[in-house]
C-alpha cells in the first residue's frame, strides 16, 4: 500500500549534507483530513472536516467504522467542520478524548467524549459533554487546534472571528475568547478555569492564556515551548516560539502582521507584544497560508532532529525552522493541511485525501568529503574540477540550489572533468555527485 510518490534532494544551509526528504504514501481515501493524532499507540486518528473521525492502522490500512461520526452535528464547508482532537493524558485509563468543531449554527464547539467500554476501536458517540461554546461572528477564521501542554491542561486556539483584518479589535480584546489561545483544566468541575491563567480575578476572560492572534491553524509543544503557526492577513506568516510557562502573551494581531506594522489603531508599544521567531511573506511566490507542524522528536531521521517542520498550504513546499533559520525544502502536490506525529515521535503530513510519511533519505548517501573523489576549487569562481580516484569510468554531477531546483548537471569521465560554472550566481549550492549507484553530496561554493 505504501508508494514512494516523491523524491526531492536539497541542500539546507548550516547541514555537512544535503536534506532529501521523500513523502511515502500511507493511507488515501480519506476525506479532507485536518488532524492526524495518536493516542499513545500504534494508530492514527484522522479527523476529517466534513464530521468523522477515522483510524489508520500501522499497515496504513484504515477502519471500516468510523472512530467517531459527528457529521450530522458538524457544519463543513470552507474553513468550518470537524477541525481538532486531542486525547486526554490519561486516556488510557479514562477514555477521554475532546474534540473543536463548528456546529449547524457556525459556532465553535469544544466537547469530550468518551471510548467504548468495549471496543476500543469506537467511541461512545452518546458521550458527549460540551466545556466551551463560542459564538462566531462569521464562517471563517475558526482556529480549531487542541492539543494538551505539558502541564496537563487542555489549550484551544481560537482565530479572530473572520471578516479580513479583524473588524471587531477581537484579538487584542482581552473580554473575547476570539484571536486567542485558551487553556482549560478538564479535570476540574465547570467552568474548568485553571487559578493560574492570567486573567483570573482581573480584567479579562479566565479562559484566556494568549492573545493577539489571528488564525492560529496549528500549534504544539516540545520540550517546554510551544510552537504557534499563525495564518497571515495577505502577506506575512509567522511563527511563534515561547516558553510555554509563559502566560498572557500578546502575538500582535492586528497591530502587527508577523513583524510587519499591519495596524496603529488602539496600538501600544512594540515592546508589548512578542515577535515571532520566523516569518516568510507572500511575495514574489504563490505562498498564501502557513499549516504548522511539530519539532522532530524521532529516532530514525537524526538530520532532522531538533528542527520545526511546517507548510504552506497553497504551494505545497515543506519547510524548516533550525534555531530562528528558515528554509524551504521544495514543493509536494498535495495541499498540505495538517501535520501529525506517530507514538514514536515520526512525522505525517495530511491533504488531497491522503496522509503521507515523512522521510529523511540522507542516511542512505555517503559524504563527499569520505568518498574517493576529489574537487578543486571549493570555493569556486569560474570552473571547478572533480577527479575520480575509486577506479570508475563515467558518473553524474548535479548541481541545486537552494531551492531544490537543479540547476547544472554535467557527465564524468575517468579521471579529471572539469565543469564550467561561470553561469552560476554567487551562492551556496548541493553538489550531489552519482557513480556505480552510490550518491556523494557536498556543498559548493560559488564566489
Amino acid at each position: 500500500m505504501k508508494t514512494k510518490l516523491f523524491l526531492l534532494s536539497l541542500f539546507i544551509t548550516g547541514l555537512a549534507q544535503a536534506q532529501v526528504i521523500e513523502l511515502e504514501l500511507f493511507a488515501s481515501g480519506l476525506d479532507r483530513p485536518a488532524e492526524i493524532v495518536n493516542a499513545g499507540d500504534s494508530r492514527l486518528f484522522v479527523v476529517e472536516q466534513t464530521g468523522r473521525i477515522q483510524i489508520l492502522n500501522a499497515n496504513g490500512s484504515v477502519n471500516t467504522t468510523p472512530f467517531l461520526n459527528l457529521s450530522t452535528m458538524v457544519s463543513g464547508g470552507g474553513e468550518q467542520g470537524l477541525l481538532g482532537l486531542a486525547f486526554h493524558p490519561d486516556y488510557e485509563t479514562n477514555g477521554y478524548f475532546f474534540v473543536n468543531y463548528t456546529d449547524l449554527n457556525g459556532d465553535t464547539v469544544v466537547a469530550r467524549y468518551t471510548r467504548s467500554s468495549t471496543d476500543e476501536n469506537v467511541a461512545d458517540a452518546t458521550s458527549a459533554m460540551v466545556l466551551l461554546t463560542i459564538d462566531q461572528p462569521y464562517d471563517n477564521h475558526n482556529g480549531g487546534c487542541l492539543r494538551f501542554g505539558p502541564d496537563g491542561y487542555l489549550y484551544i486556539a481560537t482565530g479572530d472571528g473572520g471578516n479580513g483584518g479583524d473588524p471587531g479589535n477581537r484579538a487584542q480584546n482581552k473580554d473575547e475568547l476570539l484571536g486567542k489561545i485558551l487553556r482549560l483544566n478538564v479535570d476540574a468541575a465547570s467552568p474548568y478555569i485553571p487559578e493560574t491563567n492570567p486573567y483570573v480575578g482581573i480584567e479579562g476572560a479566565d479562559e484566556v492564556w494568549a492573545l493577539g492572534l489571528r488564525n492560529p491553524w496549528k500549534f504544539s509543544f516540545n520540550d517546554g515551548n510551544i510552537w504557534i503557526a499563525d495564518v497571515g492577513q495577505g502577506n506575512v506568516e509567522e511563527i511563534d516560539k515561547v516558553v510555554a510557562t509563559a502566560s498572557g502573551v500578546n502575538y500582535g494581531w492586528k497591530c502587527f502582521e508577523g513583524t510587519a506594522v499591519y495596524s496603529t489603531d488602539n496600538c501600544s508599544l512594540v515592546e508589548m507584544y512578542t515577535q515571532p521567531v520566523a516569518e516568510y511573506v507572500h511575495e514574489g511566490s504563490s505562498r498564501c497560508s502557513i499549516t504548522g507542524g511539530y519539532v522532530y522528536t524521532g529516532t530514525l531521521y537524526p538530520n532532522m532532529q531538533g528542527k520545526y517542520f511546517f507548510a504552506d498550504y497553497c504551494t505545497g513546499e515543506i519547510g524548516v525552522v533550525d534555531g530562528s533559520t528558515l528554509s524551504w525544502l521544495g514543493d509536494f502536490s498535495p495541499n498540505i493541511t495538517t501535520f501529525g506525529e506517530d507514538m514514536n515521535g515520526e512525522l505525517y503530513v495530511g491533504g488531497s485525501g491522503s496522509v503521507y510519511k515523512i522521510k529523511d533519505t540522507t542516511a542512505g548517501l555517503n559524504e563527499f568529503a569520505n568518498s574517493a573523489f576529489s574537487l578543486y576549487p571549493n570555493p569556486a569562481k569560474m570552473d571547478v574540477t572533480i577527479t575520480l580516484k575509486d577506479g570508475s569510468d563515467s558518473g553524474l554531477a548535479s548541481v541545486f540550489n537552494v531551492s531544490g531546483q537543479l540547476v547544472l548537471q554535467e557527465h564524468l569521465n575517468s579521471g579529471d572533468t572539469k565543469i564550467n560554472t561561470s553561469q552560476l550566481q554567487a551562492g551556496v549550492y548541493m553538489l550531489k555527485l552519482q557513480v556505480a549507484g552510490n550518491g556523494y553530496n557536498t556543498k559548493l561554493v560559488i564566489n
